[in-house]
This record gives C-alpha cells, sequence and structure tokens, in this order.
C-alpha cells in the first residue's frame, strides 16, 4: 500500500522519448509492481485552482474560492488524500504492493512532487539527449504530424517539445544532481544492452527480488496488466513490435537528424549537460560531424526565452537548480485521529482557518478599492461631459434667440 509520506510509490522520472514505456513494460511483470502507461493526473491537480473555462460557468468563483478560502497545505493534504484512493485503488485491484507512476513532463512540478510524497522512490531515465531528438523526429513524422527540430527551438511561441528537450532535461538533471538514497539512476542504453542486469538493479533498489523474465515482455502479452498496459495507447508507438529490448535506437540520431539540427541542438543545450550525463562520447561525435565545438554552458537567450514562454502559458515559477529532498513534510499528519487530540494540531487548523478569512477580506477590499476607483474614474468623465455640455449653452441661448427674432418676423410661422 501507498502511505502518507510515499513509501510504496515510485515515480519514473524523465523527457518524453526517453525510454520510460520500455522500462516500464517491463517493470509490470513483476508480481508485486502495478506499473502501466502514462497517468499525468499528478499534473491535473496541481493546476486545479487555475479552473480552465467551463460551459457552466464559474471559473472566476472557482478561482477565488481556491486562493482565498483553500490554505496551501490543506490543498496539497487534499491532493495527497485523492493520489493515495487512485494509487491504492489499482494495488487493491492487482494484489500488489509498489506503484509506479511513470508520467514525462513531471518535471514540471518536481518540488510539489516531494512535498506531496517525500518518501517516494524516484528513477531517473537518462538517454542520450541527441537520441531523444531523433526519437521525437522519427515518432512524430510516422505519425503524420511531423516536427522540425530547429523551427522548434526557435519559435517565437511556446512548444512543449521544445521545452522538453531544452528546460525539463536541464531541471531533471538539477533535480538528481545529488545522490539520495531515495533516487536511481537508470540510462536508457544500458537496459537495452544489460536489460536483465539493470532490472535486477532496480528490483534492488525497490526492495524487491528479481523475478525471473520480466524483462522479456514479449512473454507476458496476454496478460491482463499488459493489457491495460497497451490498451491506454500511449507511449511508444513501436514497443508492441517486438518481443524485448533491442539496441536499434542507440544511435539512430546519425541516421534520422541531420547536421543543422544536431549543431543547433548542442548549442542550445550546451556540452556540460552532456558530460554531467555521462555522454562525453557522443557529444564528441557530434563536434566531429559538424565541425563544431560547443560552449559548455547552454545558450542563455533561447533558455531564457524558453523559459519566459513556458511561464507566461503556464504560471508556473521553479525553483532554480532545485534538487530532490526527502526530510519528511510538516505537513504530512501521521494518523487523521491525532487532529481530534492534539492542541498544537488544533491551533494550527484554526491559524489556518483565519489565514483563509484574512485572505478572503484583502481580496474582497481589494477588489472594493478597484470598485471604488473605477467608480472615480467614471464619475471623472461624466463630470468632464457635463463641462464641456455646460460651455456650449451660451452659443445654444444664441441660437435660441436668433430662431424666435426669425419666427416674429415670418408672422409667427416657424
Amino acid at each position: 500500500m501507498v502511505d502518507v509520506q510515499g513509501n510504496g510509490l515510485v515515480f519514473l522520472l524523465c523527457v518524453p522519448r526517453s525510454g520510460s514505456s520500455l522500462s516500464t513494460v517491463m517493470l509490470q511483470n513483476h508480481s508485486r509492481i502495478f506499473a502501466t502507461q502514462e497517468m499525468w493526473f499528478l499534473m491535473n491537480l496541481v493546476d486545479l485552482s487555475k479552473a480552465d473555462a467551463r460551459p457552466y460557468g464559474g471559473s472566476p468563483i472557482i478561482r477565488q474560492f481556491y486562493s482565498a478560502m483553500v490554505s496551501d497545505d490543506v490543498y496539497e493534504k487534499a491532493c495527497r488524500s485523492f493520489a493515495l484512493e487512485i494509487y491504492n485503488g489499482f494495488l487493491q485491484g492487482n494484489a500488489a504492493d509498489f506503484v509506479v507512476d511513470k508520467s514525462p513532463r513531471y518535471y514540471y512540478m518536481l518540488e510539489w512532487l516531494d512535498r506531496l510524497f517525500p518518501e517516494s522512490k524516484r528513477i531517473h531515465l537518462q538517454r542520450n539527449p541527441l537520441s531523444i531528438a531523433a526519437s521525437y523526429k522519427k515518432v512524430n513524422r510516422n505519425q503524420g504530424e511531423g516536427f522540425n527540430l530547429v523551427s522548434s527551438l526557435e519559435s517565437p511561441h511556446l512548444n512543449m517539445k521544445a521545452v522538453d528537450l531544452t528546460l525539463g532535461l536541464l531541471r531533471l538533471n538539477d533535480y538528481f544532481a545529488v545522490k539520495h538514497a531515495n533516487a536511481h539512476e537508470l540510462r536508457y542504453e544500458q537496459l537495452v544492452s544489460k536489460p536483465k542486469e539493470e532490472v535486477e538493479k532496480l528490483c534492488e533498489f525497490l526492495g524487491v527480488g528479481y523475478e525471473e523474465g520480466m524483462e522479456q515482455y514479449g512473454l507476458h502479452a496476454d496478460s491482463s496488466k499488459s493489457n491495460m498496459f497497451y490498451s491506454m495507447g500511449v507511449g511508444d508507438p513501436f514497443l508492441s513490435t517486438h518481443q524485448e529490448a533491442h539496441k536499434n535506437s542507440v544511435n539512430n540520431w546519425k541516421r534520422i537528424l541531420d547536421t543543422t539540427e544536431v549543431e543547433t541542438y548542442c548549442r542550445v543545450l550546451g556540452a556540460d549537460v552532456f558530460h554531467r550525463m555521462g555522454y562525453s562520447e557522443q557529444l564528441q561525435e557530434a563536434e566531429q560531424w559538424t565541425g563544431v565545438r560547443y560552449e559548455a554552458a547552454p545558450d542563455q537567450e533561447v533558455i531564457e526565452r524558453l523559459s519566459r514562454q513556458f511561464a507566461e502559458a503556464t504560471g508556473c515559477r521553479w525553483q532554480p537548480h532545485y534538487c530532490i529532498q526527502g526530510a519528511p513534510s510538516t505537513s504530512v499528519a501521521a494518523h487523521p485521529s491525532e487532529s481530534n487530540t492534539d492542541p498544537t494540531l488544533a491551533a494550527l487548523a484554526t491559524i489556518r482557518q483565519l489565514e483563509a478569512a484574512l485572505r478572503a477580506a484583502d481580496n474582497r477590499l481589494e477588489r472594493g478599492y478597484s470598485e471604488q476607483e473605477r467608480l472615480k474614474k467614471q464619475l471623472a468623465t461624466a463630470h468632464s461631459k457635463l463641462q464641456r455640455i455646460k460651455s456650449w449653452i451660451p452659443f445654444g441661448n444664441q441660437i435660441s434667440a436668433w430662431a424666435s427674432q426669425r419666427k416674429i418676423l415670418r408672422g409667427g410661422k416657424s
């Protein structure tokens, strides 16, 4: 079972096209592990208070409710309770002990994941960035959508694939920069080269015994777990065409990307991240192919533009160079009944209520001040119009006198 600290929960963290589907389809074959395709629902929870437009209306009311009435810790506690119901529901239905939540783009909310489930296990799935870019191009070309790496990186509009390939990749490497007991690094290239050995390491990290043949996912294609996995219809569209891991995609970037794409992407990312990730050799190949030696740091102009586009679109503000946290969160209660007896918890609950009331009062005052200012401007405008009308009155009297004289001269006829 997953508990309030996150024990029993595993996050597989990576950017899209890193090989997360392959990792998951192997892990799900363990009798004690529930792992399926991408869930993404925690991203929906973290953005719940933003309340997009709905056909029944009320979006401003919903946003006001969350901002004025619901404190951050209450909101997180409610989201945690919802997530626990989902995760433990999966476990109960599958007689498993661990849930693997494999959702690319969870880099969006790493701080929130750490607060929500501080003791969860976190797997960092790494892959050569050039292979990730090549996979995007290959998959989108296969689906008829098209993908231009250069134009994506240079676009004046938000492009989430460009964010994945830059901000997401850099952010995850910052997050896992320090060693942590609840973190494990998994490399795609090693997984496809030595799948059994890497899966055994994963099992050891999770605290479960390796089960023979779990890496040979083709042998389990008819299981109920596999049926659920493939029925989701997301992830790697080529996965089901193979029975086990293969190395065909390890260096496919040389066949799929052209020199302009490689040069642009390496320049934007910078050399340091390749070295940090352990892909110095691949960077050297790229430099020899393009004839360019890349600067250590990322292209700051591109990174800042993408950061600005992403922040404007999402309202999200990340902590710079955020690293994995694992200390128990003070907002996680050890047992629900403690709030009925512990005077400290009761006092904290009262404080939260008072803070919510103060925020609501502040919002009402702010709206009142804004309304007052609006009325002042409206009154000033009306006063200005009145003065203009008054300025026309003498001229209006002259016209009236002239019209009266003309009527008399015409014998009273108008």
